[in-house]
């Protein structure tokens, strides 16, 4: 299935998105679901938060039931307090991040003794050299530049305070070359190497999904009036079965995003379906800071964790360069594109593309939810 980008808004580097990277053309992992999310029980009910959430975690980090609950709490409010951090902070503010394990929330600036106030209280400042706005200005640059098919990738590590630059196979001559050639400082610059190279998540099989012609894909999240998906899934004006829908808008590459507006008499839940028999309710879309614990929904390979490695990644497709991503360590394949990620009950983002897979690992990217429904002016529906 062929792909168009017909819709761009301008980013702007200082938005913070949940993002994936890679267009994936075929199927979107989240549908709307009929009826209210599932009854949770023990600790996720004394919580608030999903059993599914719980029990991923479990299966996929190792994490122990006890301790899940309190980790996603902390990490909800250390997200709060970052955000504060980072309008107090301004221009010295160079990310933030969560160890959900240890209980502790890092902040990079420039001017550490910034990071004061009520918000600061159990805080790790860090200094460092780099601002987040140079880090981001510079992986721009880099995208803006012809970049090879041996490059995978480009993103901030905040932890690092560098630009990442990650090529395919064991050399990297190539990524030092277009970092050269972008003017990027090669002190900010650490390179690293895959073995695959990101590829877009295609299946063309049938299965809980909706059709484009003789495409699938899925559903990411519910919004008044029909639902968000990938980009590639879709131009604009294209129509969709089961349920019945027309792209109303759509972006890609560039961006991986899209709008469908569904038939009226069709049921617009706030839920992501967990694979189990089950739904996890969707309650906001507050964005999770890098070490965050996160969860995906697909149709091929189901529910699964891991964490946030970075945000505004850029990955290079062989259908064209998509910016603005999330980099995570959840595993998907061919048919979870276009699928729910969310963190706890927050909506994060919609699966683009990666590398890897579900029995040895890889990495995924996400276009974040928040840019899509900002370019379109929708609103999610929440559980």
């Amino acid at each position: 299935m062929s792909t168009h980008r017909t819709h761009a808004p301008a980013r702007t580097s200082r938005l913070r998105r949940t993002a994936a990277v890679g267009a994936a053309v075929c199927a979107l992992l989240l549908a709307p679901l009929a009826g209210g999310a599932s009854a949770a029980g023990g600790t996720a009910a004394a919580s608030g938060l999903p059993e599914q959430v719980l029990d991923a975690l479990e299966r996929d980090l190792g994490v122990p039931r006890a301790e899940a609950a309190q980790r996603l709490t902390f990490q909800a409010n250390a997200a709060t307090r970052a955000r504060s951090l980072e309008r107090t902070l301004g221009d010295s503010f160079a990310g933030s991040w969560v160890d959900p394990e240890a209980g502790t929330l890092h902040v990079a600036t420039t001017e550490p003794a910034l990071v004061r106030g009520p918000a600061a209280q159990g805080t790790t400042a860090v200094k460092v050299t780099r601002t987040l706005d140079q880090l981001e200005g510079w992986t721009a640059d880099i995208a803006a530049e012809a970049v090879p098919t041996t490059i995978a990738s480009s993103y901030v590590d905040v932890t690092t305070n560098t630009v990442v630059v990650e090529a395919v196979g064991s050399s990297t001559a190539a990524a030092e070359a277009l970092v050269e050639a972008a003017g990027v400082p090669a002190s900010a610059v650490t390179y690293t190497t895959t073995t695959e190279a990101p590829r877009t998540f295609i299946d063309v099989v049938g299965g809980n999904a909706y059709y484009i012609g003789g495409s699938r894909c899925s559903v990411g999240f519910a919004v008044q009036g029909g639902f968000v998906t990938a980009g590639h899934c879709g131009r604009t004006g294209a129509t969709t079965s089961s349920p019945t829908g027309t792209f109303r808008g759509s972006s890609f590459p560039g961006n991986d995003y899209a709008y469908v507006q569904v038939a009226s008499g069709n049921a617009l839940i706030g839920a992501v379906n967990n694979y189990s028999g089950g739904r996890v309710a969707v309650l906001g879309s507050q964005q999770a800071s890098v070490g965050a614990y996160v969860c995906r929904s697909g149709s091929t390979t189901g529910w699964r964790c891991g964490t946030v490695q970075a945000y505004n990644s850029t990955v290079n497709y062989a259908q064209g360069t998509v910016t603005g991503l999330i980099r995570t360590t959840v595993c998907a394949e061919p048919g979870d594109s276009g699928g729910s990620l969310i963190a706890g009950n927050q909506a994060q983002g919609v699966t683009s593309g990666g590398s890897g897979n579900c029995r040895t690992g890889g990495t995924t990217y996400f276009q974040p939810v928040n840019e899509i429904l900002s370019a379109y002016g929708l609103t999610l529906v929440r559980g």
